[in-house]
């Protein structure tokens, strides 16, 4: 049985059932879940029946496509409802995301806080709105939850544990904190990818989801006015109305996911500057991508084709925009092929006038991962640039540049996909030095300026190539017999060198293994001297104090070892994990500044 054969179940159904378990049943929950993963699935309509075995079924009823109701898991078995069947099945379910709540709902924080001082009582100063106690109350179960996964590590972090989790991100949601319930609701899914062994699953980012879930819940209970909001989050449509757009189009590139989708996304740019994206993912792979480019777009009545989008444009009434960017197909969306425009032409070509430390700058801002999700933004960089040739890499080969500045930008692909056009089209770029191309990248934050290359002007000046699905061709080069350039050697710089990362993998071990993972460490001082003779003080009392406090175990008079503090082990693991990515975000912007 694959989980995406489920319907979503809510978060509040899983925390039940999971919380109504005898502790001898909860025991066995998570075999339960394995067990149960092996079972054949099949859906009828808005029900969903596992066979557990030849004499009981259970079953899974979805109105609306979620499971919303504990009472809409049934098993068939003697010991049901009481059973672990039930709650192995909501377990092994996604997670449905939330109903969104109306924008202009009022909470009612906002209806009970004091409002602004009257006239006729002008010396009355209303004092700074804060967090509810039941709020504050939501936010500490929320902690309490992200520090027994980092105490557990995603081995121990089984069912039980994320159940913990749901429970925390249900009570949030009421309590008017989406932002830390969507948080938590990350941890969870992103600790089932690593339980099962999904190749999509990455460490870090469940420890950005682990960081941004902690340091969102602490800061519900300080933060004010301003700042509050921010933490607080908004619970929203997915999709917001925006009026009529006149959209140009820049470039479409292919999604290959690890989890077996593709598709293709194309980009597009108002009037106004802002990016917009049309996209088009589903099951399939690399095949799909290249044959989804030449289809017609879903968005009103345009007929263009993802790939003529790239280079035409569109007149959209009643658009609707998602927070990211995305522009919705709804019934009411109303789209007409209109003229498009060069990249040299406005108002594409305000893109391009942007200095490229800004434009650095301000993707760093969007893309951060500890960004406010309300921030929109995008991690594209528009930049014209000089092509040097190739450089070796322990990963492979990357191309050279010179952009605005005099700043030194290495170019890499941005999918190895072999089906993909994105490696061969930059070997044969690097056979054409001198070259001066206007380039669309993103940006690959790093202690070197770096950029996965999407888009390039032809190297002929005419037209644009979308490299991940255009392929060029050596009589499109200005000298066709030209073999690949390799460009001089870089010096490595002290930021090359930063031993930073002796403290970024420490944060990272503690998240599969757990706390006692550090704790068996031992002396840390040869990792510590290094960072501190790097000119990094903080990296190193941090890591000295994330080490010890893993290893603390105090006894009581019998000489028997009490509970760990995994409050303050959270708490040092937090400092680590955010300073980390600080300082990382720091030598990216750094290195693309062409004054240091």
């Amino acid at each position: 049985m694959n989980d995406d054969r489920l319907p979503p179940v809510a978060p509040e159904v899983t925390a039940t059932l999971v919380e109504d378990l005898s502790p001898r049943l909860r025991k066995r929950l998570d075999a339960a879940v394995t067990k149960l993963a092996a079972r054949p699935t099949h859906r009828d309509g808005d029900t969903t029946t596992i066979e557990v075995d030849d004499e009981t079924a259970l079953r899974l009823h979805a109105p609306g496509g979620v499971v919303a109701k504990a009472e809409d898991i049934t098993c068939g078995c003697l010991l049901a409802p009481a059973c672990v069947h039930r709650a192995a099945a909501a377990c092994a379910a996604p997670t449905a995301d939330p109903a969104p709540e109306p924008a202009e709902q009022p909470t009612p924080e906002a209806l009970e806080a004091p409002g602004p001082p009257s006239a006729a009582d002008p010396g009355t100063a209303s004092p700074p709105e804060t967090a509810s106690p039941a709020q504050r109350a939501a936010a500490d179960a929320l902690w309490a939850a992200g520090a027994a996964v980092l105490e557990a590590g995603v081995d121990g972090a089984g069912a039980v544990t994320q159940s913990a989790l749901l429970r925390a991100a249900h009570t949030a949601r009421l309590r008017h904190l989406p932002r830390a319930a969507g948080a938590a609701l990350a941890v969870v899914t992103l600790l089932r990818a690593a339980r099962a062994g999904d190749p999509s699953y990455r460490t870090a980012d469940l420890v950005t989801a682990l960081a941004e879930l902690l340091g969102t819940a602490r800061r519900v209970g300080t933060a004010s006015e301003a700042e509050l909001a921010a933490v607080r989050g908004r619970a929203r449509r997915p999709y917001s109305p925006d009026g009529s757009l006149r959209l140009y189009g820049l470039f479409t590139e292919p999604v290959v996911t690890d989890s077996g989708h593709g598709g293709v996304r194309t980009w597009v740019a108002g009037a106004d500057g802002r990016l917009f994206t049309v996209g088009d993912v589903a099951p399939g792979g690399a095949g799909r991508a290249l044959g989804v480019a030449d289809r017609a777009v879903r968005l009103g009545d345009s007929a263009l084709t993802h790939r003529e989008l790239g280079r035409a444009g569109l007149a959209v009434s009643g658009a609707t925009v998602s927070p990211d960017g995305r522009l919705g197909a709804g019934k009411g969306v109303r789209a007409v092929t209109a003229r498009g425009a060069a990249w040299t032409e406005p108002p594409l070509a305000a893109l391009w006038e942007t200095p490229p430390s800004e434009q650095v700058a301000r993707a760093l801002r969007s893309t951060s991962r500890y960004a406010d999700p309300d921030g929109g933004g995008s991690d594209l960089l528009f930049l014209d640039v000089e092509l040097l040739g190739a450089v070796r890499e322990p990963g492979g080969t990357c191309l050279l540049a010179l952009c605005e500045g005099g700043v030194r930008v290495r170019l890499a692909v941005a999918d190895d996909e072999p089906a993909l056009a994105h490696r061969d089209n930059l070997a044969l770029l690097a056979a054409a030095p001198g070259a001066r191309l206007r380039i669309i990248g993103r940006l690959a934050p790093a202690p070197h300026p770096r950029l996965t290359l999407l888009a390039c002007s032809h190297p002929t000046g005419e037209g644009t190539i979308d490299l991940g699905l255009d392929r060029l061709r050596r009589a499109d080069l200005p000298d066709p017999a030209a073999p690949a350039h390799l460009a001089p050697p870089q010096p490595t710089g002290s930021v090359g060198q930063s031993p930073l990362y002796l403290l970024e993998r420490r944060v990272e071990q503690t998240v599969p293994a757990g706390r006692a993972a550090l704790g068996m460490l031992g002396d840390v001082t040869a990792e510590t001297s290094r960072i501190r003779r790097a000119g990094l003080p903080t990296a190193a009392a941090l890591l000295t104090a994330l080490c010890a406090s893993a290893a603390r175990r105090e006894r009581d008079l019998f000489g028997r070892l009490l509970p760990a503090d995994t409050d303050g082990f959270a708490a040092y693991w937090l400092a680590a994990a955010r300073y980390t990515a600080a300082v990382a975000e720091s030598l990216c912007s750094t290195a693309w500044d062409p004054t240091t």
